[in-house]
């Protein structure tokens, strides 16, 4: 019984061995990468806005809100950052808020209506894509067809076919849904008194950098 029961053992131990041997498959690695620009159709601005006091702060406050609801900036895209004095001028009040307009917005008009005295400095904190999500499927998709495609070209140059996938995987990125762009005029802006009066520069859309994304999927192929 026993010699019959290491028998039974050492049949299933090698049965189980061929089958590890027969899951082992020649096979070929290879990484696509896909790239892409998307145009930004949403920018945040970071604005900050002063008062000789508290009440004359809330004043202001009132107005920021009327000329970016008049220019069309929802309630709902309008944040509040920051409140503070300032420690050396005790009698300064400032707060800092938060803005989102979209293409279209008039954004001549915009900062136009914003060049004032108590408006102490503005600048893009992002741009965005409202459709990014669906951007970087397709990034991802043409990553993963372009790394089937390499392998296909690799294996027939040595006359073999590429099979099934055994192994995809995504690559670790580091691309956003937004960006905060470095080359935009309005980026540095710390004074928007002096630089909204320069009619040469362009707020507009079609000033900014598009949004980039880029992806990478490692695969693996059974070869045929």
């Amino acid at each position: 019984m026993k010699l019959t029961h290491f028998l039974l053992i050492g049949f299933f131990t090698l049965a189980s061995f061929a089958n590890a041997q027969e899951v082992k498959k020649n096979a070929i690695e290879v990484t696509g990468v896909a790239e892409m620009e998307v145009e930004p159709d949403e920018i945040i601005f970071s604005i900050g806005i002063k008062g000789d006091n508290k009440n004359d702060l809330a004043t202001n406050e009132k107005k920021l809100f009327e000329i970016l609801k008049s220019n069309g900036v929802k309630n709902e895209d309008i944040k509040f950052k920051s409140m503070y004095q300032n420690i050396y001028f005790k009698k300064t009040f400032a707060k800092g808020f938060q803005f989102k307009v979209n293409k279209a917005t008039d954004m001549g008009n915009l900062f136009e209506n914003l060049n004032q005295k108590w408006v102490s400095n503005i600048s893009i904190a992002e741009i965005k894509n409202t459709k990014i999500a669906d951007f970087r499927k397709t990034v991802k998709i043409n990553a993963l067809k372009a790394a089937k495609e390499k392998a296909d070209y690799l294996l027939e140059s040595i006359n073999k076919k590429t099979g099934a996938p055994l192994e995809i995987v995504e690559i670790e990125d580091y691309t956003s849904d937004t960006v905060i762009p470095a080359s935009y005029k309005a980026a540095r802006v710390s004074n928007i008194q002096l630089e909204a009066a320069d009619t040469g520069i362009d707020y507009s859309f079609e000033n900014i950098e598009n949004i980039k994304l880029k992806y990478s999927i490692k695969t693996k192929y059974e070869i045929l």
